[in-house]
């Protein structure tokens, strides 16, 4: 029905050649402390000019590892882009004509979109002309340059700002720093230039921070925790399950779908964490940007709590200039439709994604009718009719093809399968623990379930895990020692996991 991704394409690539994952022993006992370390001894130096190139330089070679490449990309993005906004503020001062700003904005604006749309989304639009034509072009073949969705809509955002005059005139190392520090790099958060700068301004990011970095190391260990010994587990079921391309039972299906569902909650939360933990040690605070979404009452709610700088992006740069909600119902239907339609294209070139976001947009559209109604769901049934939204949405993000989608969704609808004889369950060969403890489980679940006991034990862990204090809250104040004991525990599980296996690639460096 609809042509398959690239999607898989792409994260062969990426896992081909970037080896220096937040999760890899590179990073951590490499990269990281070199960086630390000569950053601090720079400013000890009294030489803070030295420092912050010190960590654009780090920064860079930080993507670089994956493929040296594409640094030319980069940098001619970031000159651009600099160069374009500093213009905006020059032209301030001079009171320059509204109408040839405006121009320049467009012409910037269009670059950035037209740089993007060619690496992302060139082999994409030749496959459907192909397919609606019965034409035979070649495909390009381009490979996705590693976060070239996170820096271009992070430097779209600062060239609205800067014509808006919502920024100041920066020297070009401050602006590169805004852009490639790496902890938010690779895989956002998206930050704008007034929550950046005037930290790598003040005076107290130079100086070595004890609680930082204690806060630091203890809100990484959880990421790095959540990545390689939570994420990585869901991810065996998910693609057996998901790419295995055999049929499913009831509880098959279902536990692929809530596999999928968590691996992608564990391997973003994660990736957010260790992102946060990294800064802090350099004394920067990332906006928060994952706030615990599998407890929204709501759809609104949910995009609230997920991929927050992405969803505020959207709204300031797309949905507001739209019309927003200022003009009829079915205008501002219309504005929600088109922006998570385009927000699931985003995240990359395949009719899924944009299934996907239509059906969110759908969502928030019947949501704000509902509310309109002023019959509000108890709390109970209002979280679980949005998870299970949330989870179905999930399998047409994670499909490959529309009948991968299919196979999933109508196994989760075959309850003749569920307590018949079950289907061959989900391999749990990668899984010490598989074993045996489907073996327990056995003589107390129904036959269907107990064929994937080992999923639906952890499945049944991660509910009760997603309902504790997420990382942010933990830092929020002095973990005591009881947690700090407790953070130093998952870090060392999670150096284990990252010694004794491959780094395996974060989800969301694929968008």
């Amino acid at each position: 029905m609809f042509p398959a991704p690239k999607r898989g394409n792409t994260y062969l690539a990426i896992a081909e050649h970037f080896a220096m994952l937040f999760n890899s022993w590179q990073f951590i006992l490499a990269f990281l402390p070199i960086t630390f370390f000569v950053y601090f001894w720079l400013n000890q130096q009294r030489l803070p000019l030295a420092s912050r190139a010190w960590l654009v330089a780090a920064s860079l070679f930080f993507y670089a590892f994956w493929n040296v490449a594409y640094l030319p990309l980069i940098l001619g993005s970031m000159l651009v882009n600099f160069a374009i906004g500093s213009s905006f503020s020059r032209n301030r001062a001079r009171r320059h004509n509204a109408v040839s700003a405006r121009m320049l904005l467009a012409v910037g604006v269009t670059a950035n979109l037209g740089l993007l749309a060619y690496y992302k989304y060139a082999d994409f639009l030749v496959e459907n002309v192909n397919l609606a034509l019965g034409a035979e072009h070649t495909l390009p073949g381009i490979v996705l340059p590693l976060a070239i969705s996170f820096f271009t809509f992070q430097q779209i955002a600062y060239l609205v700002d800067s014509y808006r005059g919502e920024t100041a005139e920066y020297d070009f190392l401050s602006y590169a720093l805004f852009v490639t520090f790496f902890p938010q790099l690779i895989a956002g958060p998206i930050v704008h230039h007034r929550e950046m700068m005037p930290q790598f301004a003040s005076r107290r990011a130079l100086i070595v921070n004890y609680r930082n970095i204690f806060l630091g190391l203890f809100i990484f260990g959880i990421g790095l925790f959540k990545k390689v010994a939570i994420a990585d587990t869901f991810s065996i079921w998910a693609i057996e399950g998901f790419d295995g391309g055999r049929e499913l039972d009831f509880f098959g299906a279902w536990a692929t779908t809530l596999s999928y569902t968590f691996q992608l909650y564990f391997d973003f939360s994660g990736y957010c964490d260790m992102a946060i933990g990294a800064a802090l040690l350099f004394n920067i605070m990332l906006p928060l940007n994952f706030n615990s979404p599998y407890k929204a009452l709501d759809i609104q709610e949910f995009w609230r709590r997920w991929h927050i700088t992405l969803s505020r992006f959207l709204r300031d740069y797309l949905y507001i200039p739209l019309g927003g909600s200022r003009r009829s119902e079915a205008r501002t239907y219309f504005n929600l439709l088109a922006t998570f339609v385009l927000g699931g294209l985003w995240h990359g070139a395949s009719w899924m994604f944009v299934l996907w976001g239509a059906l969110h947009g759908g969502g928030l559209v019947a949501n704000r009718l509902w509310r309109s109604y002023g019959r509000p769901l108890p709390a109970a049934a209002a979280w679980l009719v949005t998870f299970l939204f949330v989870a179905v949405a999930w399998v047409f993000f994670r499909a490959n093809t529309m009948d991968d989608a299919l196979r999933v969704l109508g196994g989760m609808l075959d309850l003749d399968s569920a307590f018949g004889v079950p289907v061959s369950a989900i391999p749990t060969s990668n899984l010490a623990w598989g074993g045996w403890l489907t073996d327990v489980l056995l003589r107390f679940l129904p036959n269907g379930m107990a064929g994937h006991a080992p999923a639906y034990c952890a499945i049944a862990i991660a509910f009760v895990i997603i309902s504790q204090k997420n990382a942010f809250q933990l830092i929020s104040s002095n973990p005591g020692t009881g947690k700090t004991a407790g953070g130093a525990v998952l870090f060392s599980v999670g150096m284990y996991f990252t010694l004794a296996t491959t780094s395996s690639v974060f989800l969301y460096f694929n968008f």
